[in-house]
């Protein structure tokens, strides 16, 4: 990928999601492998990733593989061999965590750095430049002046080695700086870092302050909206942006369709704004669908940090999709609803999701069995699916949402898109016959003859009109034409068998120049000898979970290593998650705002919070000086006894030397 080119990187959950992805405009889509991705439930055969492989290049898109866990030392050998094999699959670059990987036999390929290695400063992000990362996740808590911070320390953009920045622009969001997060194995044993996050931001929590006195009661206060920086791409670009990242390998196929397609289409508004800019893959897309994000599960939208700390950036009443309003109940029968929607033009379709709040403000779902016009101004009569008793609260005069439109679904369902290749074609004659190319727009031909003798044509008036019409016919091909031109020593007949096999012909060459001249992305290299890590004291929160990432870390000039938390050697009280989200910022109880508070600004420490879920209980500490929050707690005992620790074990009193 080149310094001027704007990559869309599209999430796919398998190989036909990834192929349609493909289709709906990504220039790039990463997908999980059969193992060691942060996705657990998301693997996929080397086989079907193969196939993937195979459609994405035709149009010069790429394959990036997650293999972004930390890995057990007994898990290296296995990695090192799925590298290989997804090397000699065609894939273009792994998405890494580990930087055990770096100390092992892996093939050639380009390895890009996963959001789970947490780059939030220019001296992180330059080191794993220098260290030989070709792509750079940025963490989603940066605001523009960040990124273009550390745009600015990788230096000249066509360096030699320049790593290309990647961003979150769409997607649900984790409240923790990834890689930071160990509440789910504290608690379960299932570890976030090795692809089985449990989820505990999205549970409901009583919050106490530091008194006991309960400052909120059942918000899911960890919760966050989701991202969409949709009216923010311009300035991201300009923060030196290159890869636009949708986050999403648990989504289904109308969500990748949709989300891809909608930033295909604003991307392509930009890069015909500003033509120094370029797209990383061939082909243009035509959708039979208008894109729209609110269609497709979300729990409402934030740009996050990028335009610094604002206030609504929490899902705190519920983690569900709480939909778009559509009306409000008129009246309840013993087996319907009556609904009087707010726009005319609205209609409501059996098998919609409708959605409402109760009483206490818990989202409460109402899928519709049938529905019912009952007058032309915007009454509808719709029967659930389940019995009206079990719909708490439901009464005259609640707004309604729809969370699910069954009429978009089945859109979806269809061929949305198609993406063709613009090409030439000139047909040329000599004194032995016809000659046909097919020129593509990254300059690609393919060429075909039919030897003469020619006939002459029995209308010179239509002839030339019907061999362009002919000729255009690209049908199911990669193709589509943009000029047809025709140097013929005069009007000439050429049956339309004789043609199409022809045209046939050329453009089978031409698929086949395209694909030899495909080429893999070069690996970068380490800068020799290796650079210094910005810290000479790692504790487990750098996730060293091997001795090859201690060699790696010792060998950076690292002096104190610490092993992973999933070392189980961290059996204390420890933050088991650090975050840019503030629960007191979010409840206007920061201190740095309220009236009174003693000491300097900035450096204050605020007091302590705690969060109750049944018997869970977190610790809230906030660090006013760098506005971040620490959630405390320890590891369960039942979880040391019952998940097997790495067998690494690393001595924090003792300098690490290189092995």
């Amino acid at each position: 990928m080149l310094p001027h080119q704007l990559e869309l990187l599209a999430p796919a959950r398998d190989a036909e999601i990834g192929i349609e992805a493909v289709n709906h405009g990504a220039d790039a889509v990463y997908i999980g492998g059969p193992g060691f991705g942060a996705r657990a439930t998301a693997d996929n055969s080397v086989q079907d990733i193969a196939r993937l492989v195979q459609h994405a290049h035709r149009f010069n898109s790429r394959i990036f593989v997650t293999m972004n866990t930390i890995l057990r030392d007994d898990e290296l050998e296995p990695a090192r061999k799925l590298a290989w094999q997804l090397y000699d699959a065609g894939v273009d670059a792994l998405i890494i965590q580990d930087m055990g990987l770096l100390e092992i036999d892996l093939p050639p390929i380009q390895l890009h750095a996963s959001t789970q290695t947490d780059i939030r400063t220019p001296e992180k992000a330059r080191f794993l430049q220098d260290a030989g990362l070709s792509q750079i996740v940025l963490a989603r808590e940066l605001t523009l002046q960040q990124i273009a911070a550390i745009d600015a320390a990788l230096g000249p953009k066509d360096a030699p080695g320049r790593a290309i920045l990647e961003f979150f622009v769409h997607g649900a969001l984790c409240v923790a700086y990834s890689g930071q997060c160990y509440i789910s194995h504290a608690h379960t044993g299932r570890s976030a870092n090795r692809g089985d996050c449990s989820q505990a931001c999205r549970l409901p929590y009583e919050v106490k302050d530091s008194q006991g006195r309960i400052v909120a009661h059942d918000k899911h206060v960890l919760s966050m909206k989701d991202n969409n920086q949709s009216d923010n791409l311009r300035q991201i670009i300009d923060a030196g942006v290159r890869s636009f990242k949708i986050e999403g390998r648990y989504k289904d196929m109308a969500y990748v369709k949709n989300i891809t397609a909608h930033y295909r289409v604003l991307l392509d508004e930009i890069l015909e704004e500003r033509p120094e800019l370029g797209r990383a893959s061939s082909g243009e897309c035509t959708f039979f669908f208008r894109p729209d994000p609110d269609q497709n599960f979300n729990r409402e939208f934030t740009d996050y940090f990028v335009n610094g700390r604002k206030e609504d950036i929490g899902a705190f009443d519920t983690p569900k999709n709480p939909g778009r309003p559509i009306g409000y109940v008129t009246a309840t029968g013993a087996n319907f609803v009556e609904l009087q929607t707010d726009d005319l033009a609205t209609v409501i379709h059996n098998g919609d999701g409708l959605c409402y709040l109760d009483l206490q403000k818990e989202l409460v779902g109402l899928q519709i069995n049938r529905a019912e016009a009952v007058n032309k101004k915007g009454l509808w009569r719709v029967f659930p699916k389940d019995p009206m008793e079990g719909f708490k609260d439901l009464r005259k005069g609640v707004q309604v949402n729809r969370n699910r439109d069954m009429d978009w679904v089945r859109g979806l369902e269809k061929k949305s898109a198609e993406r063709r290749i613009g090409a030439w074609l000139r047909l040329e004659e000599s004194a032995s016959g016809l000659t046909l190319t097919v020129t593509d727009e990254d300059g690609h031909s393919g060429q075909a003859t039919l030897p003469g003798p020619l006939q002459d044509a029995k209308d010179p008036n239509q002839a030339e009109n019907k061999l362009r019409e002919n000729l255009s016919r690209l049908g199911d091909t990669l193709f589509q034409p943009l000029d047809v031109a025709l140097n013929l020593n005069g009007p000439r007949f050429v049956p339309a068998s004789q043609l199409n096999a022809l045209r046939r012909e050329a453009v089978e060459r031409l698929e086949a120049t395209r694909a030899a001249a495909w080429h893999r992305l070069p690996r970068a290299k380490p800068v020799e000898p290796p650079v210094p890590y910005p810290e000479d004291t790692l504790s487990y929160l750098a996730n060293v979970f091997n001795h090859k990432a201690r060699d790696f870390y010792a060998k950076h000039g690292v002096k104190v290593i610490a092993a992973a938390y999933e070392s189980h050697e961290e059996e204390g009280e420890v933050s088991l998650m650090i975050t840019k989200h503030c629960v007191r910022f979010s409840l206007s109880l920061c201190p740095k705002q309220a009236k009174g508070v003693t000491g300097v600004q900035g450096t204050v420490k605020a007091e302590p919070m705690q969060l109750i879920n049944g018997k869970e209980k977190l610790t809230l500490r906030f660090d006013c000086k760098p506005c971040e929050m620490h959630v405390v707690g320890k590891i369960k005992r039942s979880v040391m006894n019952a998940v097997p620790s790495s067998p690494v074990k690393f001595y924090r009193t003792r300098p690490a030397t290189p092995a």
